[in-house]
């Protein structure tokens, strides 16, 4: 019997199968060797196969609930990653990539770990640095994606 998160995990797999299809019907440009729909493919592929990999998983444990027991479920905490995630697609265009990522993976970090002492803030600041670091330099640099400057930095 399936779970929320098996449920869950059977919308995206669905979801990503359509999208993965949809790819199908992009025109190939002759003068560029990799096509339109080569990355998104990619990401459709491993998608649909973690999507997969939580049906099969939700159907093999024998749990019968999602949350753990005797923990209640924390709605507020999917409100403000949701506030967060909608001031960090506002900041783009005017902060740039750079600054609005790190801004945003740090304050994430910081609220999922309940940074309270400053070597909480620091750490959350760290793990910032490091993964908008990474991005910047993959996606910039290694796969030559233009990444948004913002309009108050032209950073």
């Amino acid at each position: 019997m399936l779970r929320r998160d098996g449920w869950a995990g059977l919308a995206v797999l669905a979801a990503s199968l359509v999208l993965f299809w949809m790819t199908l019907g992009l025109k190939d440009n002759p003068l560029v060797p990799i096509g339109p729909g080569y990355y998104p493919r990619i990401v459709l592929a491993l998608t649909a196969g973690l999507a997969a990999a939580l049906v099969l998983a939700n159907l093999l444990s024998g749990r019968g609930s999602d949350a753990p027991a005797g923990q209640p479920l924390h709605y507020g905490g999917v409100a403000v990653m949701f506030v967060l995630f909608g001031l960090y697609c506002g900041a783009l265009p005017y902060a740039g990539f750079r600054i609005a990522t790190f801004g945003y993976i740090a304050l994430t970090h910081a609220w999922l770990d309940r940074a309270r002492t400053m070597r909480g803030w620091l750490r959350a600041g760290l793990v910032g640095l490091i993964a908008t670091a990474a991005i910047y330099f993959i996606f910039e640099r290694y796969l030559t994606v233009l990444l948004p400057r913002g309009r108050w930095t032209g950073f």
